[in-house]
């Protein structure tokens, strides 16, 4: 739903002018909040292990619900995961649970919280065997010829998952995370610079090229 002071997207190309004549993605809705996250954050190439883990947590949490919701309870979310610092997480034990059960800074739902600390646990893990949690993330970043062509709207509203997000779901299921399916790994991947899903015609979509082509992929 647009803001009532934004005027709507173009439906055909899904791109949305502000009133200075700057072009973005239309699932900002025009909301300042949800703006800031589209400019600054979404799609920028990310090797930090505890924004990773953070991310792929939160996009868990947003199982149901939209984005925007959990955007705006990440800072309740931050404070009651101990900022998403992976080892404070695995050690979480039932004490934690009940404390976020009663935590109306975030999403109060038992499973989801059992499962952030059981997979801060398979993180410790993949950090184990992998040198890093970005080491292993990165593993899956889909080869460009892999990717649509042109990165219009008709095209990213096929993108609700890829088969690179089903394998890398498939693989951490199998490795015992939860709350990680193929929807929700892909919406992980484009908020973590993985892929670039920012529209033709977006004023970011150029920035996140750039970023992604000077990123050093971790090993």
């Amino acid at each position: 739903m647009a803001s009532k002071t934004q005027p709507a997207h173009d439906p055909e190309t899904g791109l949305y002018a502000d009133d200075k004549g700057v072009h973005t993605c239309w699932w900002h809705q025009g909301l300042e909040d949800y703006r800031i996250y589209h400019d600054t954050e979404w799609g920028w190439p990310v090797a930090d292990d505890t924004r990773l883990f953070e991310k792929i947590c939160l996009e868990g949490f947003q199982s149901g619900l939209s984005w925007l919701t959990i955007l705006r309870k990440r800072e309740g979310f931050r404070k009651a995961f101990s900022g998403f610092d992976i080892d404070k997480v695995a050690a979480y034990g039932e004490a934690e649970v009940e404390a976020c059960l009663l935590d109306a800074g975030i999403v109060r739902h038992r499973k989801k919280i059992e499962s952030t600390i059981k997979n801060a646990k398979r993180a410790i893990e993949l950090r184990d065997e992998f040198s890093s949690l970005a080491a292993y993330f990165w593993r899956w970043e889909p080869k460009p010829e892999d990717r649509p062509k042109v990165l219009d709207f008709a095209a990213a509203k096929t993108l609700g998952s890829t088969p690179e997000s089903t394998a890398l779901s498939k693989d951490l299921k199998k490795r015992g995370w939860s709350f990680v399916g193929p929807t929700t790994v892909y919406a992980f991947m484009q908020a973590m610079g993985m892929v670039n899903d920012h529209l033709e015609g977006c004023s970011c979509r150029d920035k996140i090229e750039k970023a992604r082509a000077e990123f050093k992929r971790p090993v």
